[in-house]
């Protein structure tokens, strides 16, 4: 792992900061900008319908964004060496953060998963029911956490 990473590392670097603000800036442009954008469609069906679709395309770039994420940081923690060091347990903490995001998220996309099945069937309020946690709680609680590994990831490269 040493060897690519330093064979590699600015590749590897601008891959896990990429997938982070891809990650994290989407959360916050759909929360903050699309979702209150969402909210001018009268509508019901085609609210419901394109707040679906929008998650669906999200979730495209999301998945190859948090596979590279998880990569790039194992490469980076095997080949800094950080196991052992004072800076381990910014490390762990800044890996716990993401594995609760990917859980968050595995939650996130099963709702989204659920109210199209039930969008499908003409259930429109089980739909909105479904996707009603993901923009009051979930989104919300992984953007928090992302930028504190943000943050955190800040903080190990300052050192």
């Amino acid at each position: 792992m040493e060897t690519l990473f330093n064979s590699f590392s600015s590749i590897i670097v601008f891959l896990h900061v990429i997938s982070a603000i891809v990650w994290v800036g989407g959360m916050i442009a759909i929360r903050f900008a699309v979702h209150y954008s969402m909210q001018e469609i009268e509508d019901p069906k085609i609210k419901l319908g394109r707040t679906l679709e929008t998650l669906r395309r999200f979730f495209n770039m999301v998945i190859p964004a948090i596979i590279i994420l998880l990569l790039s940081a194992i490469i980076m923690i095997i080949a800094l060496k950080f196991k052992g060091t004072p800076l381990y347990n910014f490390v762990i903490a800044k890996e716990a953060i993401w594995t609760i995001m990917t859980i968050v998220f595995i939650v996130i996309f099963i709702k989204r998963k659920q109210a199209s099945k039930a969008f499908e069937e003409g259930k429109f309020p089980l739909a909105k029911e479904k996707l009603m946690p993901i923009a009051q709680y979930l989104i919300p609680l992984n953007i928090i956490l992302g930028l504190v590994a943000i943050y955190l990831g800040v903080t190990l490269r300052g050192f």
